[in-house]
């Protein structure tokens, strides 16, 4: 039986009354305050007791003396961790020899002269205050209890921050927030949409947002030339650790803007949700880096900059190579390209071989290599290779001091996949990285479109409504597979330390350019028409030229605060499987919701 000293009244609980714990400080020494929380750690010291309690802004010790009042300190003894307390008392100043410094209220203690337990707490599955390592799946179903921890109560107050910034920083710049539908009509955004039956009109679907692009564009042609909205939007996909099937954006569309206008604006943004998450101030302008030149110089389309390996094109070198590797896929359309490091000992063979393997995930048959130090090459393939060649490449990769080459040779794509990662996967392993840097960047001048070998058709690199940059307008009469890839449009993505955080684009507001695009995706006069008819027509209408961008804020707060995990920035995560382990979902529904709805399963 839990010892209480008050009624279970709410009003003798004088919540109205109270001081929070963090906020309490050595300007508050003397004064008679009330606290309400959680008891985070009970230490019972005979005739003293100390209890910790916590709240969302922080911990305060309380101190409770039985020489004060025999009631209070009974009530005190009954005390475990995670109840539910109020305590009352004098604030005074801590004995020197009791300071402590890890807490902001370390310096100060309430002399506690009334205790209520408001409520009992179970044994806990794990520890609050604990920093042990804690199974994810445990946590995950009881996340009500992980997030009692500092670390997931701070992520939460942080995400609370950035959203808030991003909210008056757009205010201050013009923009009005408006709500789009949640429930709508399924149409092609690159995923699978979620689907909600309608009771209402049976056999009926409405699909869950992949994003409100449709909507924000009708919002432009509506007169509303600066939106944004903080919104929730949906992908039924695989998921991965930087995905969730449902997540949130920060998304905007303007009117009557170019492309570097978007980009100017948003790095404002940025940098101003950096200062509230990380109280750093960020550096702008961001560098812009062009796609094409992207790919090649470090083979993805979202490089990591915060170190300077750069691939190299090594195909003419070895064109008449005696390597039967490089000669054999160059004659088959192939290319080669390699990556020098510095020598390092952490660059063991184990380590190399150990690369080999690894490569063969993203196809490659291997990861050739060789050293070079003082002019000679050593090891690996070195046996291989001509003087001709030798020099070639020492010019090439403009070799002075102690390297280690690493080469993949393959398809073009191959190619680019493998050493992107053994770009970032070296850096890691040689400490090349530094964990504090923010390193961001703007990948521009993407692909309009590419061709689909698979599919036999032309694919939007962005999606549809992407606008291709006016001088490049006309080559669409005379697209071909071979030409695809010289069509640029006005699209741009913000990268942070190699995860894309954000793209957008510069949109198609004219009604035949539309519709050409339309065409040449494959997506015929009455597929447009009957997934598309709203947009088209609205086209139809006075549409403004308009762009915009959508942010992910989970990936944001993510990359800012080095998650591991997009589970961890998120309150109430999905696991891999898209379930939530702490409600249950999904679950399933009576015979009764199915027949209301007109469906069944088939398992």
């Amino acid at each position: 039986m839990i010892s209480q000293n008050t009624t279970d009244a709410a009003n003798d609980y004088h919540f109205e009354k109270r001081s929070y714990c963090g906020d309490l400080s050595n300007g508050n020494i003397g004064a008679d305050v009330t606290v309400f929380g959680w008891a985070s750690s009970v230490r019972d010291h005979g005739g003293i007791i100390f209890i910790e309690i916590r709240d969302i802004t922080g911990m305060v010790q309380s101190v409770f003396d039985s020489s004060v009042s025999a009631l209070c300190f009974q009530t005190a003894e009954s005390v475990r961790n995670e109840y539910v307390i109020s305590v009352r008392g004098t604030v005074r100043e801590r004995s020197e020899d009791s300071v402590n410094p890890n807490i902001s209220t370390g310096g100060i203690e309430i002399a506690a002269r009334d205790i209520t337990v408001l409520n009992g707490s179970n044994t806990l599955p794990f520890g609050i205050s604990q920093p042990e390592q804690i199974n994810e799946e445990v946590r995950l179903r009881y996340r009500f209890l992980d997030l009692r921890r500092e670390e997931m109560r701070d992520t939460v107050v942080r995400r609370h921050r950035a959203m808030r910034e991003a909210r008056e920083y757009l205010c201050e710049n013009s923009f009005l927030e408006i709500e789009t539908p949640v429930l709508n009509k399924s149409t092609p955004e690159g995923a699978r949409d979620f689907l909600v039956p309608s009771r209402l009109n049976r056999g009926l679907f409405y699909a869950l947002p992949q994003s409100p692009q449709l909507f924000k564009q009708i919002l432009m042609v509506a007169g509303f030339d600066r939106y944004f909205q903080v919104v929730k939007c949906f992908r039924d996909e695989d998921l991965r650790n930087d995905r969730q099937p449902e997540f949130t954006q920060i998304d905007m569309e303007l009117s009557f803007v170019t492309a570097p206008m978007v980009m100017d604006l948003i790095e404002g943004l940025v940098a101003r949700i950096a200062e509230a998450v990380l109280d750093r101030k960020i550096e702008t302008p961001f560098p812009r880096l062009p796609y094409d030149r992207a790919i090649s110089r470090y083979g993805t389309d979202k490089p990591d900059l915060r170190f300077g390996i750069e691939i190299e094109e090594c195909s003419d070198i070895f064109s008449g190579s005696s390597f039967n590797v490089f000669s054999g896929n160059l004659a088959r359309g192939g290319v080669v390209r390699g990556i020098a490091v510095p020598d390092d000992p952490k660059l063991s063979r184990m380590t190399t071989d150990g690369y080999s393997e690894y490569v063969k995930q993203f196809g490659a048959g291997g990861l050739p290599m060789f050293k070079y130090a003082d002019g000679a090459l050593q090891g690996g393939i070195a046996k291989f290779i001509n003087e001709t060649e030798k020099s070639l490449l020492i010019e090439r990769f403009k070799l002075r001091e102690p390297s280690v080459l690493f080469f993949s040779s393959d398809r073009e794509e191959t190619v680019n996949r493998t050493l992107a990662a053994m770009r970032v996967k070296i850096a890691q392993d040689l400490g090349m990285i530094d964990g504090e840097a923010l390193s961001f960047l703007w990948v521009t001048d993407f692909p309009l479109l590419e061709y689909s070998e698979k599919e036999r058709r032309y694919m939007a690199m962005h999606h549809p409504f992407t606008a291709p940059v006016p001088e490049h307008e006309e080559m669409l009469a005379t697209i071909s597979p071979e030409s695809a890839g010289r069509v640029k449009a006005q699209a741009y993505d913000i990268v942070l330390n190699g995860v894309e955080i954000g793209g957008g684009s510069i949109r198609i507001h004219r009604h035949g350019l539309q519709k050409q695009m339309f065409g040449l995706l494959g997506i015929s006069p009455e597929e447009a028409s009957e997934r598309f008819a709203f947009l088209m027509n609205a086209l139809q209408y006075g549409a403004p030229p308009h762009g915009g961008i959508a942010l992910g804020l989970d990936r944001i707060l993510m990359v800012m605060m080095r998650k591991n995990s997009i589970r961890e920035v998120i309150p109430f995560p999905k696991t891999q499987k898209g379930q939530c382990l702490m409600s249950g979902s999904p679950t399933e529904v009576t015979p009764d919701q199915m027949k209301e709805l007109a469906i069944r399963t088939i398992v």
